[in-house]
């Protein structure tokens, strides 16, 4: 991904404020700047780990699609790849246009965080109905 050094120092600056983990944030009722991107990072974070697993799932079910097909009817796999980095790069320019919102101050990083929580939970969704769709 590339956010730029505004995002960059705008996390940095979000590490070095206390030290705090979004943990130990009430993540219900975040207070401060700090703790609503803390939050918004791991809200991403879990979106992501979805998103990574429910890929692989998906994958397997294009793989066992192509499996069944004569060679020239073959591409499943290929396509969803071919898919998913389009939709990263999708992803990361869309995201990187939402921060411009609050460019280099410290809602950025925030703001970026939640789009691409936002974002990948919906692909993730996208990615469980493929595979649903393949499987049956």
């Amino acid at each position: 991904m590339r956010f730029g050094l505004p995002l960059a120092l705008g996390l940095l600056g979000v590490l070095l404020a206390g030290g705090a983990r979004a943990d130990e944030v009430d993540c219900k009722n975040p207070t401060t700047q700090t703790d609503m991107t803390l939050c918004e990072r791991a809200r991403q974070d879990a979106a992501d780990q979805a998103l990574n697993a429910q890929y692989k799932k998906t994958r397997a079910a294009m793989v066992a699609v192509d499996s069944d097909q004569e060679a020239d009817m073959k591409g499943a796999e290929k396509a969803l790849v071919t898919a998913q980095r389009a939709w990263i790069a999708y992803r990361d320019a869309q995201c990187e246009a939402a921060g411009f919102q609050a460019r280099g101050g410290t809602m950025e990083p925030m703001l970026v965080a939640g789009c691409i929580a936002d974002i990948t939970e919906v692909r993730t969704k996208e990615l469980k109905a493929l595979e649903d769709a393949m499987s049956n």
